[in-house]
């Protein structure tokens, strides 16, 4: 977790749990804003995406054949 979204965490786990309903209900206004369709990555996930990417364009994976899912 960010160090930011840590010390979010704390301080909201300091108020009374109404006031944190109306946290929790601000911040979820804010993702909407910023991504109303959750399609956007975060910095973490793009550079997911990209070391994913990368491995697949040299061949760095396991068919799904070769795995026993038994």
């Amino acid at each position: 977790m960010a160090p930011i979204a840590q010390q979010i965490a704390q301080m909201v786990n300091i108020l009374p749990e109404a006031d944190q309903a109306l946290a929790l209900e601000l911040v979820k206004k804010l993702v909407l804003a910023w991504d109303p369709d959750y399609t956007k990555a975060t910095p973490a996930e793009h550079a997911a995406m990209e070391l994913a990417a990368r491995e697949l364009e040299a061949g760095e994976y396991v068919a799904e054949n070769a795995i026993n899912w038994d």
